[in-house]
């Protein structure tokens, strides 16, 4: 059970963090063209972070309970 929890969580964080980098890299491109880009750079960076925060909790279960 703990091991398919912290499988999740890992993924989860791996591929938020890989979208809002995306995001992120999209909205550098928007602001270097002189398009709108503040709302577009914002949702990356909540992405980013909420990767960042998914992975985080994957790395504690996985050695929380270790023996």
């Amino acid at each position: 059970m703990l091991h398919k929890k912290w499988f999740w969580y890992a993924i989860t964080g791996l591929v938020l963090n890989g979208l809002g980098l995306s995001v992120v890299g999209e909205a550098v491109i928007s602001k270097s063209n002189g398009d709108p880009w503040f709302l577009f750079g914002t949702f990356g960076l909540i992405l980013v972070n909420s990767g960042l925060c998914f992975f985080g909790t994957a790395v504690g279960l996985r050695y929380a309970n270790r023996s």
